[in-house]
Parts: C-alpha cells; sequence; structure tokens
C-alpha cells in the first residue's frame, strides 16, 4: 500500500510524477470504462450518450489533479458507465423509454412544405434547415426536397426528390 501511495500519491499535495502516474492510470480506465460502456457511447452524439462522455471526464480528472480520494472517484466512474449500460438496455427493451432518453425524430419538410411546428419544436431555424439542403443539393431550394428530417442525434438528414419524380 506504501508503495501505491508513493507512486499516485493520497492528497491534493502531488508532486508532477504522482500526476502523471494518475493520469496515465486514469487514461488507461477511462478508455476501459468508454469502451464498457459501449460504442453508442461515442458514436451516437445524442444527449444520454453525450453525458457519460461529459460526466466521466468531469469526475475522474477530479482523480488526476488529487481534487477528490482516487478509489471513490473510479467507483463514481464505474457507476456512471454501469448506469449508463442499464438505461441503454432498458432504452432497447422500450420504445418508450427510448423516445423519454434519446428523443424522437422530427419531420421538417414533406413534399418541400416546411412544418413549422415541428421546426420549433427541434429549435431549429430557416437558416438551419436551409444550409443542411444547400449541403445535400448544393441550392437553397426545397422545391425539390422529399423529406428534411432531424434525426435524434440533432443532425439533418436531407432526402430529395427521386430522379424523373414530381410533384
Amino acid at each position: 500500500m506504501e508503495i501505491l501511495e508513493k507512486i499516485f500519491g493520497s492528497s491534493s499535495d502531488l508532486t508532477a510524477l504522482q500526476m502523471s502516474a494518475r493520469a496515465f492510470l486514469i487514461f488507461i480506465l477511462t478508455l476501459f470504462f468508454l469502451r464498457l460502456s459501449g460504442r453508442r457511447s461515442l458514436g451516437h452524439r445524442s444527449a444520454f450518450d453525450l453525458c457519460i462522455t461529459v460526466l466521466l471526464g468531469a469526475v475522474l480528472s477530479r482523480a488526476i489533479v488529487g481534487a477528490s480520494p482516487m478509489i471513490p472517484t473510479l467507483c463514481a466512474g464505474a457507476t456512471l458507465v454501469i448506469l449508463h449500460r442499464v438505461i441503454a438496455f432498458a432504452c432497447r427493451e422500450s420504445n418508450y423509454l427510448d423516445d423519454i432518453i434519446n428523443g424522437s425524430a422530427r419531420t421538417l419538410v414533406y413534399q418541400g412544405k416546411i412544418d413549422r411546428r415541428q421546426m420549433r419544436a427541434g429549435l431549429i431555424t430557416d437558416a438551419d434547415l436551409f444550409e443542411a439542403v444547400q449541403k445535400k443539393i448544393g441550392k437553397k431550394d426545397l422545391s425539390n426536397i422529399e423529406k428534411v428530417i432531424l434525426e435524434r442525434n440533432g443532425e439533418m438528414t436531407v432526402i430529395p426528390l427521386a430522379p424523373g419524380s414530381s410533384r
């Protein structure tokens, strides 16, 4: 135990070497925690998944700088990862819970017509909408757009009219 205290320190009065040892250990454990929490915590970029990333960073950084005791801080990080996994599993099993936690997609434009109610609910401005359309088709014109969907992760999917179809 004395050797661990010498390597990692036990208070906020840490040497550069102790803080570096803590940073190394916390990096390895954070990588392990994020792998344990699953690919979705990094890939989906939803509010739910972003929570694990932000909270793990905030909690585990305290262990590096000695602001909180190391073992309880690591336990708190593990608790966050386990909670994330449990909620993700529950969301997989329940569409209702999934909609509460992750939200649902919104159709902002259908057959070239803007749904102002969905735009307001999604906090999307006309400038946001037309920027997404311009990125997809190269111009700010809804006449050739079948749908624009605000996805659960905040990205907008623009679906142009099929070639040869008209309204």
